[in-house]
């Protein structure tokens, strides 16, 4: 049996936060050349977009697969420039 769309994206949503350095200062963040995406825009974008799903799930709202995809793609992409920038190592979650 698949999960439920909603347990699917609180999963992401929850990878997301234990992966991302959301806890690293500015100065942390900003410590090397950000050659490949600014680290505090992108992190912003994402805290933005995982807070907006977790409040639409709170109300009850079921997302569909297009939802899931886009956060998990946008997560994957922005996951990697944070890796370039030398903020995260490894593989990809997911």
């Amino acid at each position: 049996m698949k999960p439920k769309t909603t347990v699917v994206m609180r999963n992401i949503i929850q990878q997301i936060r234990e992966n991302f350095p959301f806890a690293m200062t500015e100065q942390e963040l900003c410590a090397e050349t950000c050659s490949y995406g600014c680290s505090i825009k992108l992190l912003e974008y994402m805290d933005m977009e995982i807070t907006e799903w977790e409040q639409r799930l709170d109300n009850g709202e079921i997302p569909n697969f297009d939802d899931i995809q886009k956060l998990s793609k946008s997560g994957m992409k922005i996951y990697r420039i944070l890796e370039k920038n030398h903020l995260v190592s490894g593989v990809v979650p997911g």
